[in-house]
């Protein structure tokens, strides 16, 4: 399928799979708001699989890049649910390397989230990329059937089990235990949480389009925070404003930037949310970040 951009659609249509793809509505609802779109021969069918993921674009690195080599792995979490799967990215030449946790959207650990995690690798980090998904058998290899089992996980434990995947990372033989987190919606929240709650293993967070923490768990941050919108996600991005204050308030390092005429999902490039200019300048930024505060 050919790759269809942001601009292919109205903004409505797009604020509306925003709706779907986190649970506010569900696909029927979806494809009703979607049948004012569908004119001149378009089915709302069409309209969905236009817009959801297409795999095949999410690639960059491919799985046998000589410069990584990758591994599934299995994370102890006795205080979460028991344990979490992995998929594991080292560089491919010996040496030690700061480690990075990539924290998937609200669908598991699909296809993007592994080249994302392929990408840090490439760029000399390990990096692990859980699937919260993995008590209740794991991503389905299908984002809609993925988000129905997201929402029957406990989030509480699914967070810890994101801790336990940090904790891990920090002692795995080619890390050299300084840590961050990278995560996407969902994964955005997730590694503000975890900067508030893992204050002595997190060095850098970087949010994209993730919830801020609430205002008083802000002075628990020891990490250096870059945070990532898109200016059209306008709930997201309108929290940014007060979590830049704290986090100045606090005096903890950190950059947000807000990414013109960007979608949420910006970065995502499987989707045409995907914004290749804001997507790639945030991603740069990102592997600056992650160098200048886990490599000194």
């Amino acid at each position: 399928m050919e790759r269809m951009k942001a601009s292919d659609f109205p903004q409505e249509l797009l604020d509306i799979f925003h709706e779907y793809v986190h649970g506010d509505i569900n696909r029927r609802t979806f494809l009703d708001k979607a049948s004012k779109f569908a004119v001149g021969g378009l089915t709302t069918a069409a309209i969905f699989e236009a817009l959801k993921p297409n795999y095949a674009w999410a690639q960059q690195v491919k799985q046998d890049d000589k410069r990584i080599r990758t591994e599934r792995v299995t994370v102890p979490s006795p205080q979460g649910n028991g344990s979490i799967k992995g998929y594991l990215v080292h560089p491919a030449a010996a040496g030690k390397y700061p480690a990075i946790l990539v924290v998937h959207e609200n669908r598991g650990l699909n296809p993007y989230i592994e080249d994302v995690a392929r990408r840090l690798g490439a760029a000399n980090f390990v990096a692990l990329a859980p699937d919260g998904l993995t008590s209740v058998g794991g991503y389905p290899g299908d984002d809609e059937k993925g988000g129905q089992l997201f929402g029957q996980v406990d989030r509480e434990k699914m967070t810890t089990d994101f801790m336990a995947a940090a904790n891990y990372i920090k002692a795995l033989p080619d890390s050299t235990g300084r840590v961050g987190v990278v995560g996407f919606c969902f994964g955005g929240g997730i590694a503000n949480t975890l900067a508030v709650r893992m204050p002595t293993v997190i060095q850098a967070a970087v949010p994209f389009y993730g919830a801020a923490p609430a205002p008083e768990d802000v002075p628990k941050i020891k990490a250096a925070i870059l945070a990532h919108h898109g200016e059209l996600d306008t709930r997201l991005a309108g929290g940014w404003p007060p979590y830049d204050a704290a986090l100045t308030a606090a005096k903890i390092p950190h950059e947000g930037y807000i990414y013109p005429k960007a979608n949420h999902g910006f970065h995502n490039d499987t989707t045409p949310r995907y914004d290749e200019a804001a997507a790639k300048l945030a991603w740069q930024r990102t592997i600056d970040w992650f160098n200048k505060y886990l490599r000194s």
